[in-house]
């Protein structure tokens, strides 16, 4: 029997445990810095995205998000120029969770912040990309505005966000869906100075073929996996939680890059165990976090629930 808002007495007995590990979600990925961001206001403002797009869809659902993340990440280690300004001008190494929050922050702001914020956001961003300049230990000079570097840091993101989604939450996605999400969130890397950025499933598989031969796993690529692997999180079992969220990115890459980061039989093995993992809790991490920004942001536009959804 249904009680008042749509809730049931179960979902009502649960509440308490979905309120603590949002908790613990929002104490792991959230950022302290607001940056005066409202997603409830002004109303009607449909950010970059809206409603109707597949963007909010793909990026509503918290596990897969997560795991393309993580899986990005690692998909990042083997580009050398791209690495060298994350090695040289980040405290990635020091704060691994802090470079993950202020990712979180600009995906969840460029995808469903009102306009002026999501587009202050990426001036921000920008701005700080003008301090990444130096050379690799080659000695070939790197920008973090280059580009080419913005198109592979976009593309790896967006590539493993919809495995995320295909592989955490549904891999029957309608008709075009895929396309359209790359083409929809190209805008975001164009609007930092990306060019040639995919804008569908068949421009993403040609660039990652494309790019291979620029790539290569080094010492560098494995110092910042073990950064990764050491990561401190604020959550009860967080040797597990951590283990449970990088198998279960590793589980998203591609082959070509598994074979280049060495990923071993057993490494694979913990991985797949690791996604089974994930697939089982993702039910209640997603309830938890169901009133999330993305909720706030289709209530913004005067939508609902169908809005993240494509079922």
């Amino acid at each position: 029997m249904a009680t008042s808002g749509g809730t049931t007495p179960f979902t009502q007995l649960l509440k308490p445990v979905h309120d603590r590990v949002r908790g613990w979600i929002i104490d792991t990925v959230a950022t302290h810095d607001k940056f005066g961001i409202d997603y409830d206001a002004p109303v009607g403002d449909r950010g970059l995205f809206g409603p109707d797009s597949v963007t909010w869809k793909i990026h509503a659902d918290f596990p897969g998000m997560m795991a393309g993340g993580i899986a990005a990440l690692m998909l990042q280690t083997l580009h050398p120029r791209a690495l060298a300004g994350v090695w040289d001008h980040s405290r990635f190494r020091e704060d691994p969770l802090g470079r993950l929050r202020n990712t979180t922050t600009f995906v969840a702001a460029t995808s469903y912040a009102p306009t002026a914020d999501a587009e202050r956001l990426i001036g921000i961003v920008d701005r700080m990309h003008a301090r990444v300049v130096g050379e690799t230990p080659e000695g070939e000079p790197y920008d973090a505005r280059d580009p080419e570097l913005l198109t592979w840091v976009h593309c790896t993101e967006m590539a493993m966000f919809l495995e995320g989604y295909k592989r955490y939450r549904r891999a029957d996605l309608p008709a075009g869906a895929e396309d359209a999400y790359f083409d929809e969130t190209r805008c975001i890397a164009e609007k930092l100075g990306a060019r040639n950025v995919p804008a569908s499933r068949a421009e993403m598989t040609e660039y990652f073929a494309a790019v291979q031969p620029q790539l290569r796993f080094d010492e560098r690529s494995r110092a910042t996996l073990a950064v990764l692997e050491a990561m401190e999180l604020p959550v009860p079992v967080a040797g597990v939680s951590r283990r449970t969220f990088l198998g279960a990115g590793a589980a998203l890459l591609p082959e070509w890059a598994r074979a280049h980061i060495g990923r071993s039989r057993r490494e694979r093995l913990v991985d797949r165990a690791a996604a089974a993992a994930l697939g089982r809790v993702a039910p209640m991490i997603r309830a938890s976090m169901s009133e999330g920004v993305a909720m706030r942001s289709a209530r913004r536009c005067g939508a609902g629930r169908e809005a993240l959804v494509f079922d």
